[in-house]
């Protein structure tokens, strides 16, 4: 399996060989090959600055030579007018990496600050935001580092490293003992240590997995907030609790203030706005 580094650099790869392609014409026909330069990172809206540190690996992965001096780093409050970095080096790498950088840092920008919004909603509870598997192919990886930023927690990272068994796994199984039981025996089998997690959709399901055990956390699907609670007392804390589905940003303090452990929220990543930001020369 590669690393975070080792798909960051494929990921940054593939992106400059889609920018790019066989040359920035515009670039080389106007930019003198030994021009220097130096641009600016302009904040132009309030948010919470993330991919700082990806955005330091897409210059010197295009251009080694090019001088980063960061002002303001990743997890930081911007605002209006912040200049947080200053990029000197030629005026073509300058010119050529823009795009690329700005694409990742307002994306990543965007999550944490999203994200920093829910986790200030449940500030004074106990009950934790996590993120999904909702994210956009190929950047997963750098969107889980901004929800990190923004103060969330990782679910999981994807298919590997924990057993998520959902409704569909638990009716294509035969049911919920099935489930477990095969998962288990699967975990044996293969000598792996991964938590397990299972989603119910009602009561007579949670008592199902209550009775039999073998979970390590239960997701409450699109349960309401007053079913909530009567699941997080029935459950009193022999397993992990998380809410899912159909939770809102106006909806979400009435179900943290049920006692569940997490809150899972996939518009963290699906459907979020970018932080307005710009690469100027200065």
């Amino acid at each position: 399996m590669l690393s975070v580094n080792e798909l960051e650099d494929r990921l940054i790869d593939l992106a400059f060989a889609e920018d790019i392609g066989d040359g920035d014409h515009t670039t080389l026909c106007c930019i003198p090959e030994t021009a220097m330069g130096k641009s600016h990172l302009l904040i132009k809206e309030e948010g919470i600055l993330a991919g700082v540190e990806v955005a330091k690996k897409v210059f010197n992965r295009f251009d080694p030579t090019m001088q980063v001096e960061v002002l303001i780093g990743d997890g930081a409050h911007v605002k209006v007018g912040d200049v947080a970095m200053v990029v000197t080096g030629k005026t073509r790498s300058l010119l050529q990496t823009e795009r690329l950088m700005l694409n990742i840092m307002q994306r990543m920008s965007g999550i944490a600050t999203m994200t920093n919004r829910y986790v200030e909603r449940l500030k004074g509870t106990n009950t934790r935001i996590l993120d999904t598997r909702k994210t956009t192919p190929g950047l997963r990886m750098l969107e889980k580092q901004a929800v990190k930023i923004g103060g969330g927690v990782n679910h999981r990272i994807g298919l590997f490293d924990m057993i998520l068994l959902k409704d569909n796994h638990v009716d294509f199984a035969g049911g919920i003992t099935n489930a477990i039981d095969r998962c288990h025996a699967y975990l044996q089998e293969k000598g792996l240590d991964l938590k397990i997690e299972i989603e119910v959709r009602n009561f007579d399901e949670l008592n199902q997995v209550l009775t039999h055990g073998g979970v390590n956390r239960i997701m409450l699907d699109n349960f309401s907030v007053s079913d909530t609670k009567k699941a997080v007392d029935i459950i009193a804390g022999r397993y992990e609790t998380e809410s899912s589905g159909g939770i809102t940003y106006d909806t979400i303090r009435d179900y943290a203030e049920q006692g569940v452990d997490f809150i899972s929220v996939g518009a963290l990543t699906h459907s979020v706005k970018g932080l307005d930001m710009s690469f100027k020369a200065c």
